[in-house]
Formats: C-alpha cells, structure tokens, sequence
C-alpha cells in the first residue's frame, strides 16, 4: 500500500503541490523552451544504447567511472563495462529477476565491485573486471538512492527509512537504523556520504542523520523542516538530496524545508535558507548550485548563505540535478534538452537536444568530456570544443 501511495504522490505533487487555489492549472504550466544564442556548439565522440534505459520510471540510474571503465545500466537489468573513450563494450551482465530487475539505485564502484540497488529490495554486487555476480542480498525496502561504500561496507537508505550496512565483501548485514517514515512521502530517498568515519543521510521525517561507520551509533539528528499545512502533501518534509560535504561543513535540503548548512562536529545549523528541494545539488568554487522544487536554478555562496542569483525560465520543466562541465553550469529537462548556463551569472549560454525521451540524471562529467544518458538508454558522450 506504502508503495503505491508514494508511486501516486510522485505524480500528484510535480502537477499540484506546487500550485495555489484558483490558479492552480497556471501555477504547474510548464515554461516554454528558452530562445538560446548558442555559444559553442557540443561534439559527439560516439553514442550506443544501454537496454531499455528507465523509460517514464523514477529509476535514478546514473553512470559511474573506475578502474578505468564506464559503468551504466538500465531498469531492466542490463549492466555494461564500456571503454570510455570509445564506447566499446568491455562486459555485459543481465540481472535476472522473477520479474522484471527494476534497477533503481546505483550505481558505485568499491572493493573492485559495482554496487546496484533495486526496487525489489536488493542490493547486487557484480566483480568489476567481469562483471559476474558475487552477491546478492534482501534488504529492508526499496533501494532507490545510490549505495555508498566505505570502511569495508556498502551502506544503502531504503524506502521504509532502514539505513542498512552489509559487508562489501559478502553481503552480510552488519547493523540497521531505523527512522520513522510519514504514511505520504515523496518517491525517493537520499542517498548517503561519508566522511571520516561517519555517514550522513537525509530522513523522509524531515531529518538529517549521522552515525558512525563502524557501528551503527547515532551521532546526531538535525531538523532540516518541520510538517506544516492542513493535508498531508502540505506536510510533505522528505530530506531526499543526497548531502555534500565541503570543509568542515555538510550541505543538505528538504521538500517544504530549508537549504541547510551544518557543522560536522556540533551536528549544528550554521546558518539556513528557506528553499524547497528533493534534488541532489552541486558544489563547485564556493558556490552551490540546486534545483527548487519550482525547477528554479539557484547560485548560494556556502558560506554565509547569501543567493547570488535564481534563473527562473526553466520552472515546471522537470530539472535533473545540475553538473559542473568545463566551467559551465548544465541540467536536463523532461524534453530531453540540456541547458547550459553561466555559473557566475546564471545566463544561458548553450542549448543541446537530445533524443527526446528526457534526462533523469545529470551528465557525468569524464576526463576528456562528458556523458549524457537519456530515458529511453542512449549513451553520448560528447566534449566541448
């Protein structure tokens, strides 16, 4: 039952939470695509398909590099190993399921394994020179947040609110932790980071955590918003952004919350901004860039909080999380465009068609470029000249 609420409110609130009374039919109208004067023109160094890709589903399955290979998949388990340079297939394994694989949350590269999650509640570790399946074990929920590994671990945050930890090894649960999750949430979870020792992960109660890695033991909970309204999508509080760690401090946002700096040690705010996000944002330079629940691009200086600027032409066009690419600011919309903007001033500077099926998840930035992957799994990767 839990599952298909969250199913339906994905839809009910990218077409209605954000609105108002009376004019609520105007408040969710998507903006017209933006006239750019291109600025540069990006060039494609090769393109092929990756299975099904995750068509319309909310399978946030994005690219990951290591040991010198590209790794991508799709929702219905097709897993490759290519060269990144070229594209060529090094290995392909298939994640076979009484139904279909449903991969959701993935992927990482650790301990010379690649670490997928799946919407029926496994996690599936695949050796990263051959891709053979090494384990496969059944967690508490839905895994549709990237695995993390670290201290010998790989840690995922499922859809019931379980922060589980196995061994890398040989998927051996070594601890849980348990929050409380509202009867309505968002679909989708954040996923955790770490740093020395302790891991971080966002609560769809509206709570940032941390533990330590070794043991499970809270360190500390913070308050990222508190439930307010008359029905239940008002109190919507999901913390679905994965956290980043810069300096000393931790980032995080929350659905009808705030943008938040912490202190590492203290578990203390810094200081807070009222923006409401469920996207994973990015830091780079001192600047964070994130993606509102309006799709409204906002530049925040980490340190003291301060909004450098908002472009608001993309609202209600379905933004994936930003990226950092050669200097330029870039998101994806549901209509498979990519946007290109000046970090310094939020200008656009560049437009890019894709194949139309939409972008879910932000382009991977690569030695020598960038790649894009779309909906329906076509892989490009492109550079700029």
């Amino acid at each position: 039952m839990r599952k298909l609420l969250k199913q339906a409110v994905a839809l009910a609130v990218t077409l209605s939470v954000l609105s108002g009374c009376a004019s609520e039919e105007e408040a969710v109208q998507m903006a017209p695509l933006p006239a750019v004067e291109n600025q540069f023109k990006p060039v494609q160094d090769w393109a092929r398909n990756i299975g099904e890709g995750v068509q319309h589903f909310y399978s946030r399955l994005a690219p990951v590099t290591g040991y010198g290979k590209l790794y991508v998949a799709s929702r219905d388990g097709v897993v490759e190993a290519l060269d990144p340079s070229t594209g060529k297939q090094i290995w392909e394994h298939q994640v076979h399921a009484e139904e279909n694989a449903k991969l959701s949350g993935g992927l990482s590269v650790a301990y010379n394994k690649v670490f997928i999650g799946s919407e029926n509640a496994e996690v599936i570790a695949l050796d990263a020179e051959t891709g053979e399946e090494v384990w496969r074990v059944d967690v508490d929920g839905e895994v549709l947040a990237k695995p993390l590994a670290d201290e010998g671990m790989v840690m995922v945050n499922t859809s019931r609110g379980i922060l589980q930890a196995m061994d890398a090894q040989t998927g051996v649960t070594k601890w849980q932790i348990s929050s409380d999750v509202p009867t309505l949430t968002l679909r989708g979870d954040s996923a955790p980071v770490s740093i020395s020792g302790g891991v971080f992960w966002g609560q769809a109660n509206g709570r940032l955590a941390g533990a330590f890695i070794r043991n499970g033991q809270l360190i500390w909970q913070q308050p990222v918003g508190q439930p307010q309204g008359a029905t239940e999508i008002d109190r919507l509080v999901d913390v679905d952004a994965a956290p980043v760690v810069e300096g000393n401090r931790l980032y995080t946002a929350g659905y009808n919350g705030n943008l938040v700096a912490i202190d590492l040690r203290s578990g203390q705010q810094v200081w807070k901004r009222n923006y409401s996000s469920a996207t994973d944002f990015v830091i780079d330079s001192g600047v964070l860039f994130l993606v509102t629940a309006d799709d409204h691009l906002v530049a925040v200086d980490i340190r003291s909080g301060t909004e450098l600027w908002q472009n608001t032409d993309l609202a209600h066009r379905i933004l994936s999380a930003p990226s950092v690419i050669n200097g330029k600011l870039v998101v994806g919309d549901s209509l498979g465009y990519l946007h290109w903007l000046d970090p310094r001033s939020g200008e656009f500077v560049a437009q890019q068609q894709t194949d139309g099926s939409g972008i879910s998840v932000p382009p991977l930035a690569l030695a020598d470029g960038y790649l894009v992957v779309t909906r329906e799994g076509k892989l490009s990767k492109m550079h700029l000249p």
